[in-house]
């Protein structure tokens, strides 16, 4: 039985919006109704490369029909634009991080409830085929080994590397220990920009599980990897290959025996299989995987390692370059 297509709109035509378009552009069950953006030439140029259209801006969504708006705008406009729109009557998609604060951040909430609005949280590495396979034989993971390393790039700068690449891993963590975090220690310093490009964290949860998390973006090499211990199993996560490995020790004699299983897991763009999954909320009403609840709780933990950061920073005295606040 076919379905009717769900007009959606992108706003904000920077590297991320970019994406939006293209993947919603060819997106089986979205109609895309064009993109909106404050740099009208900017906007031009990426609604030329895909077909669609430039949008008179936010107010003009309604009227072109449209019901839901991939926000890919900065950081700190996601609260005002996002609110805006939800107040409008669309469902919103905001890329992460969700909000500058955790006050914006409980703005979107409660506009997105106040009007009855999907909100959604672009967490995009949730969808990714290796998070999906671990999430369906996690148990009880006692300690992890996380690291995300990029090559520099002058992309999303105006934000410190926790909230632009560890938040990715923090929402991860979250959603595969579910507890309380007890105890937290993180370092962190500028390398290439005036924010924090390079850090380090130790999270450690009530239940006793223990992360160490590295996340850069002035690395030679580009790595995106998850391992995970649980009881007489090991569990090891590419997402750029989106693959994972489970090692698990069998009884045997005369000594235990070692298996090694590859997860099945169904590759395909992360953030296609996003957005399919925010247009399958906007249709069905359902609450999303990655829903405000889940954003604010990434943010409230990069907060704490931020904080973190900077208490190290100012306890051994890194004077010009510790970071003066956070974002």
């Amino acid at each position: 039985m076919n379905q009717r297509a769900i007009r959606v709109a992108v706003v904000g035509a920077g590297e991320f919006g970019r994406n939006h378009v293209r993947v919603w552009s060819g997106l089986e069950g979205a109609e895309l109704a064009g993109i909106a953006d404050i740099d009208g030439g900017r906007a031009e140029r990426v609604a030329g490369e895909f077909g669609t259209r430039v949008l008179r801006g936010i107010e003009s969504l309604a009227a072109e029909g449209v019901e839901a708006v991939s926000l890919a705008v900065p950081t700190k406009e996601h609260a005002r634009i996002g609110c805006r729109l939800l107040d409008a009557g669309l469902d919103v998609l905001v890329e992460k991080p969700m909000a500058a604060s955790l006050r914006e951040a409980d703005e979107l909430i409660r506009a997105a409830k106040r009007n009855g609005r999907i909100l959604q949280v672009g967490h995009v590495e949730r969808f990714n085929a290796a998070t999906v396979a671990a999430m369906k034989i996690v148990s009880r993971p006692m300690f992890f080994e996380i690291h995300r390393l990029g090559i520099f790039t002058p992309r999303s700068l105006d934000i410190d590397v926790v909230y632009d690449v560890m938040i990715h891993d923090l929402d991860i963590l979250l959603s595969l220990v579910k507890s309380p975090v007890s105890d937290l220690k993180s370092v962190g310093i500028p390398v290439m920009t005036d924010k924090v490009d390079i850090a380090h964290a130790r999270v450690e949860f009530e239940t006793g599980t223990v992360a160490n998390l590295t996340a850069s973006r002035v690395s030679i090499e580009r790595v995106r990897k998850m391992r995970f211990f649980q009881e007489h199993e090991y569990i090891s996560l590419d997402f750029t290959r989106q693959d994972a490995l489970r090692v698990r020790v069998e009884p045997g004699e005369p000594q235990p025996q070692i298996n090694f299983e590859n997860l099945p897991t169904a590759p395909e763009e992360p953030l296609r299989a996003e957005l399919r999954a925010f247009l399958e909320s906007v249709r069905t009403r359902q609450t999303p995987a990655v829903d405000g609840a889940a954003g604010r709780r990434a943010l409230e933990l990069a907060d704490r390692v931020m904080a973190g950061i900077l208490e190290h920073a100012r306890r051994v005295q890194l004077g010009a370059y510790a970071p003066q606040d956070i974002r």
